[in-house]
């Protein structure tokens, strides 16, 4: 008695702290925009900081990745100068005013700087990766020497410099200057840089200098007076006025052909500060604000038709059992839910292949008690006596089919990059989630059931009777399908060679444009043939409003350009650039992640059964891997991170499958002696049978409905997810098992 008080305080506990966080999530994305207007706005900050936030693919916004170059630094300067840069860059987007922007190093050199809600990308870009080196050098005005420059004989000390000036009638004049190497005076004393509109209405940008940068510039002018000084931004000549006159004011102002906008960047970088080193932008993943709207409606209506689906045939098929069942997956999506806004974890798409997963396997744990309850049932055994039965045998399958999936996930979470932790931590709290509700919760409710009522039977669906199919002898017939697949796939993925792989792995630009009236292939085709970009891979959506084009080239800039130019262009929804390095980096991240997850699942499963249940569970693995990238190379379809991400999920999913028929095998094989040890896996196999087809028809329901509703975003993900599925449920039953059938008559 004592003991259901507690665990009835436990269940209420962990409930109650789960809505608690999960509060202000529902509070924040349950507001209209009157409603979030009548609340103070420390009120609306505190809801966003403690609701889930959303990652840049669901809400839209920039994700950068930028390279601190550090080859032209001395030792000493390189030892702060990422740090530096990394300050500075916070300083100008802080000023540039992006709402909750986050701002990271990783690694030796690198920056990560994401910004939700961006409207401007390319003025962003502008401003961040600039690096507003401001110098002050005098002008040699020696003609013998400016000629000998031009000549290429650029004398010591000196260098050739153009400055470019547009007159009246905006034709450009270019003249060359010889400067001095050495700057008399850079942006470092700079005290503050402001916009002012000159006598004739056009903007320039006004500077004053620190104590210190005034007292050298005071002494510059008036050491030079008669002599031009050049004002030089990034290594451009931007003006070379004559100094008339000593200037002790501690002022000056740079001019040239700048629009109001320009002009107010410029002002904001100097006063930000010259970055110590050059930044290049390795990495550039930007989503429209409406793709982001449009992923997020999609998906959530897409997953709640595929979660009602679930519920309604669990109550249809389980009946009494099938409602606890549905509760217990409502309380672990609450759980789930609940522990990321607590985490103040950011959800992304292959978050949502974690959510997907975690359905899954909460469902599968229910139906492997009840599966376990009717075999007790119908052995003779009362519901009460049934119940503790079938809870008993199917913990210990329930634990370590969970285990190793955990295993897989915390290895991702640890080797992987960005989205690939996204999706190992919502995974792994969903693993818990889902066996605290169906081990815990739902027991704690049969319990109270029982205690209460006389149960004369518990009524149950059937799928099928006792199944009696001979899996096992057919099992040559089964690799040789596999061997064929595998064959068929593997040389399909190597014939198309490079377009296997998207942007994430190679490198390159990807550009997402909606317009107003529809265009064809052929004319986006002849576009991009006029700029040079006719090997380019164009796909087309929306009943051809919609067009993607695909790159390996950095080309995202001249894309937008041109269809904007020459289509009615409503939005430019995604644009994405990856560099080569960044390419390699992610492939490498990626294959060891899963290289450390399947060393993880081979050391647990040799552990808790024998070795060769655990080679054959990793032989699966590479099975289903291997099948799914061949129908994906088959089916055209490109290798990404959200495609790696669903790879993920599979492995998850099809570990289920197989640790639920071994551990049946281990139970048969203590129980028996008399049968063949191919008889007895063969039994195993069936007897699991039922549960592995429902497992299998209900996370299918889930994606299908991502696949048919959720949008052009998630839609190659789902596909992938669907094939996985299916490759899935047939190696756990025709590849797995067998392979320890063949182990064990080789080895006698």
């Amino acid at each position: 008695m004592q003991r259901g008080r507690f665990k009835s305080i436990m269940i209420l506990g962990v409930i109650v702290l789960a809505l608690y966080s999960l509060y202000p999530t529902i509070r924040w994305y349950g507001l209209l925009p009157e409603g979030a207007s009548r609340l103070t706005q420390e009120k609306r900050d505190s809801l966003k900081h403690k609701a889930i936030h959303l990652g840049l693919d669901l809400q839209g916004g920039m994700h950068l990745v930028l390279e601190a170059d550090l080859s032209k630094l001395s030792k000493a300067e390189k030892k702060g100068a990422v740090d530096r840069a990394l300050e500075i860059i916070r300083n100008r987007v802080d000023r540039f005013g992006v709402s909750e922007p986050s701002i990271q190093r990783e690694g030796k050199n690198r920056i990560i700087v994401q910004l939700p809600g961006i409207k401007d990308p390319q003025r962003a870009i502008d401003i961040i990766g600039r690096t507003a080196l401001l110098e002050f050098k005098l002008v040699d005005d020696d003609s013998k020497r400016l000629r000998q420059a031009q000549a290429g004989q650029v004398p010591n000390g000196y260098e050739l410099r153009t400055l470019a000036r547009e007159d009246d009638q905006g034709v450009i004049h270019e003249e060359q200057l010889l400067l001095t190497k050495r700057a008399s005076l850079t942006g470092r004393v700079l005290k503050d840089a402001v916009v002012r509109i000159g006598e004739y209405g056009n903007p320039y940008v006004a500077l004053s200098f620190k104590p210190e940068g005034t007292r050298i510039f005071d002494r510059l002018t008036g050491a030079n007076v008669g002599r031009r000084l050049a004002i030089v931004l990034d290594e451009k000549v931007q003006s070379a006025p004559i100094i008339r006159e000593r200037i002790s004011g501690g002022q000056a102002q740079i001019t040239g052909s700048f629009t109001v906008d320009e002009a107010n960047d410029l002002a904001l970088v100097l006063r930000a500060g010259a970055l110590p080193a050059p930044v290049n932008i390795i990495e550039n993943r930007t989503v429209g604000p409406s793709l982001g709207r449009d992923s997020i409606a999609k998906g959530i209506k897409a997953t709640i038709i595929g979660l009602v689906l679930v519920a309604l045939f669990m109550v249809a098929y389980y009946r009494l059992s099938g409602l606890l069942a549905d509760i217990g997956l409502f309380l672990t999506l609450i759980i789930l839910l609940g522990a990321l806004a607590g985490f103040h974890a950011t959800l992304t798409l292959p978050g949502i292949a974690g959510i997907i997963l975690t359905i899954g396997m909460a469902v599968d744990a229910n139906v492997l008690i009840f599966e376990r309850i009717r075999e007790e049932i119908a052995s003779g055994k009362t519901i009460r006596r049934a119940i503790d039965a079938g809870y008993a045998k199917a913990s210990l399958t329930i634990m370590d089919a969970n285990v190793t999936t955990l295993i897989a996930a915390l290895v991702l979470f640890q080797f992987g990059t960005g989205p690939i932790k996204g999706f190992a931590v919502t995974l792994s709290i969903g693993i818990l989630a889902s066996m605290f509700s169906a081990l815990v919760v739902c027991r704690a409710i049969f319990d109270f059931l029982a205690s209460r009522r006389k149960f004369a039977k518990l009524a149950m669906a059937k799928l099928f009777g006792q199944a009696r199919l001979n899996f096992i002898s057919i099992r040559r017939f089964a690799f040789a399908i596999s061997f064929i697949l595998i064959v068929v796939g593997l040389a399909t993925f190597a014939v198309r060679g490079q377009k296997n792989f998207g942007l994430d792995f190679t490198g390159g630009s990807l550009v997402q444009l909606k317009f107003a009236k529809p265009i064809s292939a052929e004319e986006g085709r002849r576009a991009l043939k006029e700029i040079g970009l006719a090997e380019s891979i164009i796909q087309q959506f929306d009943k051809d409003r919609g067009i993607i084009v695909r790159s390996y080239k950095d080309a995202a800039r001249p894309i937008i350009d041109k269809f904007t130019r020459g289509f009615e262009v409503e939005e430019v929804q995604r644009q994405e650039m990856v560099g080569a390095v960044v390419g390699r980096d992610l492939r490498k991240a990626a294959l060891l992640a899963l290289g450390f997850a399947m060393i993880g699942v081979l050391i647990y499963i040799s552990w808790r059964f024998e070795f060769m249940f655990a080679c054959a569970a990793i032989i699966a693995l590479f099975h289903d891997v291997l099948i799914t990238v061949g129908i994906l190379a088959i089916s055209g379809k490109e290798l990404n991170l959200p495609i790696i991400a669903a790879f993920l999920t599979i492995v998850g999913y099809s570990l289920n499958d197989t640790i639920v028929v071994f551990d049946r095998i281990r139970e048969n094989l203590k129980l028996t002696s008399k049968m063949a040890y191919q008889e007895i896996i063969n039994q195993s196999i069936n007897q699991t049978l039922s549960r592995t087809l429902l497992t299998s028809l209900t996370t299918l329901v889930v994606v299908l409905g991502l696949f048919f509703m959720g949008g052009e975003v998630i839609h190659d993900f789902a596909f992938a997810m669907i094939v996985g599925i299916l490759v899935g449920t047939y190696s756990s039953v025709f590849v797995a098992s067998p392979i320890l059938v063949e182990w064990k008559r080789r080895k006698r």
